[in-house]
């Protein structure tokens, strides 16, 4: 009877080991059948997402969106029906993250973009052939066909050192995007506007940061046209550009310039108040249109619509229009210094883009005025600064501002480029070209909080006072509190 209990522990014990190793094997295989799949799915989703556009992988995290691409870009990338090549000249291992990112967001956008690293060191003469400049690592050449645009890195980084000697900080920004934008719908272009700048009045230079943004913007500039030998401004001109005359145009050039207007022609004015002349004929353009050219130099003393300390450098309040409204949802300012005053009748083609204060009022002693304040035989306003004119005639534009400076470097700059803004707005209304590009380089200067004096006063007495008060009375609170329970 003991051997035959004995055998039946021994074959119940044996039993409950095999059942133990079988369950064990199971839990093991099952276990490894697991792992395998989730290693499986775990490949699929590295596979997926490395075929998958790094807009849906990778984020802009970056402070001034220096990968994200604006609407401008998008309409020009997905219209493209040319295959547009961008070449990013760059030394292995010294390659820029930031337009590593950017450049593959336009390769996203589009299959007809194409991004091929041209390593300098491997094709030396490689950026000979499109450009006579130093060559700048990480510099771009964007081509199409026969037409190719340089981008040199240093035109992406820019530096505006104009700030320093007002605010004693250099102004850094990223104009990655437009640079390449424009180079794209610049190679994909057939024809480019032809914007004529009139000469032979002692017409004001173009600043550097407005031809560069003519070029940006691919506009095409004809120098020095001249009115006295020719018949008529060309059928080619898009737009005739009258900066800054120092002398007036004759009676047989105001008469072609009425018939380029009134036979479909856009023109844009940039004419102030002179020291010593006045520009009769020129200021006659305006007359056809209900619209008073006034003598002397404008003043508003409404501290708001002036800049600094001197009242003759305007602030004006803007008008809504396609020229303005970009502006006005950008809460910009333009700056408007010595400028004549308009005075604009009732005439139904024309509108008031810029306006002073009703405290505004021409000074007629002009640049020789020793007062900013009222005195006899000055003008009262309010007046319009800016006007644009559409003849109904032939489809002819005006756009008419009564300053020598609005393009001058040191007032754009001043107004945050907002005076640039408005030109270059101006051109895309009169020439149609309203899918212009038109992309704001991306700043790179630190944000900073800016508080009034009294919020100071209220946040310092908040935090030094009235906080620490209050977590001290809670902490005598909490302790008479305990001394009850005691």
């Amino acid at each position: 009877m003991k051997n035959n209990f004995n055998k039946k522990l021994r074959q119940l014990a044996a039993e409950n080991k095999q059942a133990l190793s079988t369950r064990t094997a199971k839990v093991g295989g099952y276990s490894v059948v697991l792992a395998l799949i989730v290693l499986a799915i775990l490949v699929a989703v590295n596979v997926l997402f490395s075929v998958l556009p790094s807009k849906f992988t990778q984020f802009d995290i970056s402070a001034a969106q220096l990968y994200s691409l604006t609407s401008d870009t998008k309409v020009v990338a997905t219209n493209l029906d040319k295959d547009v090549t961008i070449y990013w000249i760059t030394q292995a291992g010294q390659e820029s993250t930031v337009l590593d990112k950017l450049l593959d967001r336009y390769q996203d956008l589009s299959d007809h973009i194409t991004v091929v690293k041209k390593d300098p060191d491997i094709y030396p003469t490689f950026a000979q052939q499109y450009t006579d400049e130093t060559v700048v690592n990480n510099s771009l050449v964007v081509e199409c066909g026969d037409k190719s645009r340089y981008i040199s890195y240093d035109d992406i980084y820019q530096v505006d050192t104009t700030s320093y000697y007002t605010t004693g900080s250099v102004s850094q920004s990223f104009d990655g995007e437009g640079q390449i934008t424009s180079a794209i719908d610049y190679v994909v272009s057939d024809e480019l506007p032809k914007i004529y700048l009139l000469s032979g009045h002692g017409e004001g230079t173009l600043s550097d940061t407005f031809t560069n943004e003519l070029t940006r913007s691919n506009y095409e500039t004809v120098e020095d046209f001249s009115l006295l030998n020719v018949d008529e401004i060309p059928e080619d001109c898009d737009t005739l550009l009258i900066n800054a005359p120092t002398s007036d145009i004759s009676e047989e050039e105001l008469t072609m310039l009425r018939d380029y207007v009134q036979g479909g022609g856009k023109l844009l004015v940039l004419s102030g108040p002179q020291k010593d002349t006045k520009l009769t004929n020129l200021d006659a353009l305006l007359d056809d249109y209900d619209v008073t050219v006034n003598d002397g130099v404008v003043v508003d003393t409404d501290r708001e619509h002036y800049a600094f300390t001197a009242p003759y450098v305007l602030m004006p309040d803007i008008g809504s229009s396609d020229i303005t409204d970009p502006l006005t949802e950008e809460s910009s300012h333009v700056i408007v210094p010595i400028a004549q005053g308009l005075t604009v009748g009732g005439n139904s083609s024309v509108t008031a883009l810029l306006t002073t204060s009703d405290e505004a009022f021409s000074k007629a002693a002009g640049y020789a005025m020793t007062t900013y304040d009222k005195e006899d035989g000055d003008t009262d306003g309010p007046f319009t600064l800016a006007v644009s004119i559409e003849d109904s005639t032939a489809d002819g534009k005006i756009v008419w501002v009564p300053t020598d400076y609005l393009l001058d470097d040191m007032y754009n700059s001043y107004s945050s480029g907002a005076n640039l803004d408005l030109v270059m707005n101006s051109l895309s209304w009169m020439v149609g070209k309203n899918d212009a590009v038109s992309i704001r380089a991306k700043s790179l200067n630190n944000n900073y909080l800016t508080i009034s004096s009294s919020s100071a006063t209220v946040l310092k007495i908040v935090m030094i006072g009235v906080i620490p008060v209050c977590f001290l009375l809670l902490g005598m609170d909490e302790v008479l509190r305990r001394r009850k329970m005691v």
